[in-house]
């Protein structure tokens, strides 16, 4: 068969549903009853002890195209890892964010760095209306934000329909060794992919298919973990997996010391950064 009468097609949803049933499952982690409080603690800990790089490698990205009068929202703050940086290149930015641990950390970091160009959504991005922010900002930009997204599809049309200007997609790419190997090692299976945070393909898909015309840019970025920062990094990821309790939780600990008995454990990430123009 010639290979003009072939037919590639890829079905991305079918892709984006059975990846996000395996990336958005129920977390099963017991040994410790504040875990998430701990855990949300701990990032905006980590993104405050680099000088928030992640935000500022991704602002220097992005400079070619914001200034300083630039009207930005922002789905999706966090504790402020890109907020903080980018606050400073524009004129104003209005953050969505619906968690209260993730709100308590960003008030608190936005105060310690006295940044108050920043008005605070505090709602679901899905209950959002389309309306009241329509062609209101010259950036509207997620930034680790896509596999929440049920319909990404219709996710990155409400971003085009609030830009005037721009649109941007910052995603981690690859999942760090020290977790995959640990996966291993606990599992007794090899890794896949159980867990990458790629996301940016299914993005870039739809925007292709749409006509659009994307700029694409990488960074790297490392953290640095305490022992029991550590744990409860791993345990985020596997925890999707296996439940951990207080046996698991001693088997992570173990390995880790069989690394570094004294730390800090270092883990080193990439990024891609993906902005375009929304139609017209």
């Amino acid at each position: 068969m010639k290979l003009r009468n072939l037919k590639y097609k890829i079905n991305w949803k079918e892709a984006w549903e059975e990846m996000r049933k395996e990336k958005m499952g129920k977390l099963k982690v017991s040994y410790d009853v504040d875990f998430f409080a701990k855990s949300a603690a701990d990032f905006s800990r980590r993104i405050k002890s680099n000088n928030y790089e992640f935000g500022r490698k991704t602002t220097e990205i992005l400079s070619g195209i914001i200034d300083a009068e630039f009207q930005v929202l922002e789905i999706g703050t966090g504790p402020g890892t890109l907020t903080i940086p980018l606050s400073r290149a524009v004129k104003h930015i209005t953050g969505v964010e619906f968690s209260e641990a993730n709100l308590k950390h960003l008030k608190e970091n936005l105060k310690e760095k006295n940044i108050t160009n920043l008005e605070i959504i505090n709602k679901n991005w899905g209950i959002v209306s389309d309306d009241g922010i329509k062609d209101k900002f010259d950036l509207v930009v997620c930034s680790h934000f896509l596999w929440q997204m049920e319909d990404l599809e219709e996710h990155l049309k409400r971003m085009e329909n609030a830009s005037k200007r721009y649109c941007a997609v910052i995603q981690p790419a690859g999942r760090d060794k020290l977790v995959t190997e640990i996966f291993e090692e606990l599992l007794h299976r090899p890794y896949t992919g159980q867990f990458e945070p790629d996301a940016d393909y299914f993005a870039y898909v739809i925007l292709r298919k749409w006509g659009r015309l994307i700029r694409v840019s990488c960074f790297d970025y490392t953290f640095e973990f305490d022992l029991e920062e550590t744990v409860k990094y791993i345990a985020s990821y596997i925890g999707k997996f296996i439940e951990v309790d207080k046996k698991t939780e001693s088997m992570i600990k173990s390995y880790l010391l069989n690394i570094s008995k004294s730390g800090p454990y270092s883990v080193d990430n990439k990024a891609v950064v993906m902005w375009w123009e929304p139609e017209g």
